[in-house]
């Protein structure tokens, strides 16, 4: 199999300087940053079908104008592939970073005025055949979907079921959701840890299992994602811009869409909780078990209304939910999940004071040696100051040696904490050394803080040993 190195070397001529590998989410593909010559993502898939069916897609919609990344190189074999690298900004970590402020709605109003854009433009001059699995949204995949709720997340429920009767249900569903419009570009995955942002605008990514289908499929898997957890007046707001952006392509009475609509939303949110159960309880992915609370409180709002076409199956949901309920109650809190229970105790410190004890008891970490760079503090300018000045950080930062150092601490600190959340540990520590413990350290350590955080949302206890600062960054 030619390596991504290999690739990377055949395409820019050159060998990379780091191969760094970035966190994943649900699938089994694996992405790295190569950089060097380029800076570029090189994909690692486990399916060959499924590698070609994103090369065909992302070549397509760039031909339409559609905001998607550049894929530059595939390996022969089809398993590998250089795409372009559109950065670390996800709109989902970004709305949970800064919540729902005008920038982010804004975002979110771009986003979902694209969609038509994908779902009909897209359509145009597609070859579904090359989609994998399967070339449209047909009676087996809504089947499948519906299986998927009913062994891995309701059976293992243990709430008990007649199968013919919620089969019945099932086709009665089916038959209502294959009646819409299904003639266009079908994402499946829409939602926004899949926008990422890049110069303010977004870009989409992730779109390998999409195929022909209904517009309504990514409207509610947008709208309605379990962890981005929007309001309902938030929803309303957007639902409005996407049919505003529609009117171009198709046209459809308000009421006759929100009908439409719900079905979509109901047939979605069991989809998901499949997903949830097969990914969490199974295969033990943390961000998984956590978004199964949020999904409940959207099904069990669906249910105030109900939905007189599936009597039996609203029954056994109303069961399922009064479940979930009671779980969540013998939790310290019942509402939602609780917030991610590692702590990652970040330190800047002075080598000459010696390497700090782990008062967790915990034992283990990094500690990483930043003596190796460009030191601010042999000049008289910055000898009062510290890492977290101004002046410093810009030094540091037009220097560069600190940012190549920190790729790499970040790769490392990242993987640990990926696998210590997957895992329930509750502490790590990170220290950062230099010589006095005021400059490259309290840089390099503020930056780390303010990275995990940010990125996976975990409560942070900065330490900046020599200025006696201490800082709390909670779980986000």
């Amino acid at each position: 199999m030619e390596s991504l190195g290999t690739l990377y070397q055949n395409y820019t001529g050159y060998a990379p300087d780091a191969i760094t590998p970035l966190s994943g989410a649900g699938s089994n593909r694996k992405y790295f940053r190569l950089t060097g010559k380029r800076t570029l993502i090189g994909v690692c898939g486990t399916s060959k079908e499924e590698n070609h069916a994103f090369i065909c897609m992302a070549k397509h919609f760039r031909q339409k104008g559609i905001p998607v990344p550049e894929v530059y190189a595939v390996s022969a074999d089809g398993m590998n592939y250089l795409q372009e690298d559109l950065g670390d900004t996800q709109l989902f970590q970004l709305i949970k970073s800064n919540g729902l402020c005008d920038y982010t709605k804004l975002l979110l109003r771009q986003t979902i005025r694209l969609l038509p854009r994908i779902q009909f433009e897209g359509a145009e001059g597609m070859d579904f055949s090359v989609c994998y699995p399967q070339a449209a949204f047909d009676r087996r995949c809504v089947f499948w979907d519906l299986n998927y709720f009913k062994y891995c997340f309701l059976k293992p429920s243990g709430v008990e079921f007649q199968e013919s009767l919620l089969e019945d249900d099932f086709e009665r569903m089916a038959n209502i959701l294959l009646t819409a419009p299904a003639n266009t570009f079908m994402y499946r995955d829409f939602q926004s840890r899949n926008v990422m942002i890049k110069d303010g605008k977004p870009y989409f990514i992730d779109f390998q299992g999409g195929r022909k289908g209904s517009f309504y499929y990514d409207v509610a898997s947008f709208l309605w994602q379990a962890k981005a957890n929007f309001p309902d007046s938030l929803r309303q707001e957007l639902i409005g811009e996407y049919r505003e952006a529609l009117q171009a392509f198709y046209r459809v009475d308000e009421a006759d869409f929100s009908n439409t609509l719900r079905h979509f939303v109901l047939f979605r949110t069991l989809q998901v909780l499949g997903a949830y159960g097969f990914r969490g309880n199974f295969e033990k992915k943390a961000h998984f078990i956590e978004s199964i609370p949020y999904a409940l409180a959207n099904l069990n709002v669906l249910l105030d209304e109900g939905f007189g076409e599936y009597p039996y199956l609203c029954k056994v949901l109303r069961k399922l939910c009064e479940v979930g309920n009671m779980e969540a109650k013998s939790q310290p809190s019942a509402d939602v999940p609780q917030p991610k229970s590692l702590t990652v105790t970040v330190m800047s410190f002075s080598y000459r004071k010696g390497i700090p004890a782990d008062e967790s008891g915990n034992g283990g970490g990094y500690v990483f040696d930043c003596r190796a760079i460009h030191n601010p503090g042999r000049y008289d300018a910055y000898k009062q100051l510290t890492g977290r000045d101004a002046a410093v950080i810009g030094f540091l930062e037009n220097d560069g040696e600190i940012l190549r150092f920190l790729e790499h601490a970040d790769a490392l600190v990242d993987m640990h904490v990926a696998r210590y959340l997957e895992r329930g540990f509750t502490h790590l520590s990170v220290y950062f050394g230099c010589t006095g413990g005021q400059h490259r350290s309290v840089y390099a350590a503020q930056h780390v803080a303010e990275h995990l955080n940010r990125k996976f949302g975990v409560r942070i206890h900065l330490i900046h040993r020599e200025q006696n600062i201490e800082q709390t960054f909670e779980a986000l």
